[in-house]
């Protein structure tokens, strides 16, 4: 299971950034896939996913500034954050997993890689 997330870095607040995941062709023919992300002294956070089909949701903290989507040809899986927040900085996960019932199951995770919001 590989899943290779890349571009976090440090942003001023209002700016924007773009996540990339990359992940094997035997982890992106899971149903779904999404991004988390942890911030220090916090739970876990689910912040959006999408299914094999396109669909998508993202958690109401984030919703309106951050867009996922994927490009399949690519086995590639993005995060697109706008009018960051401090409240924003965190590592951020690439998942893949399973999308039941209603709910996102993740079953891999990735590395992470770090979203720094600070003027």
């Amino acid at each position: 299971v590989q899943l290779q997330a890349s571009g976090g870095g440090l942003v001023q607040p209002g700016g924007s950034l773009r996540l990339s995941c990359a992940a094997s062709r035997s982890v992106f023919s899971n149903d779904a896939m999404g991004w988390c992300r942890q911030a220090p002294g916090k739970q876990r956070e689910l912040v959006a996913r999408i299914t094999n089909g396109g669909s998508t949701n993202i958690a109401d903290s984030v919703k309106g500034r951050f867009t996922i989507s994927r490009d399949n040809a690519k086995n590639t899986v993005y995060l697109q954050l706008t009018s960051l927040k401090p409240e924003d900085t965190a590592v951020y996960y690439c998942t893949a997993g399973v999308y039941s019932l209603g709910t996102y199951h993740p079953r891999s995770w990735g590395q992470g890689t770090l979203v720094t919001v600070s003027s």
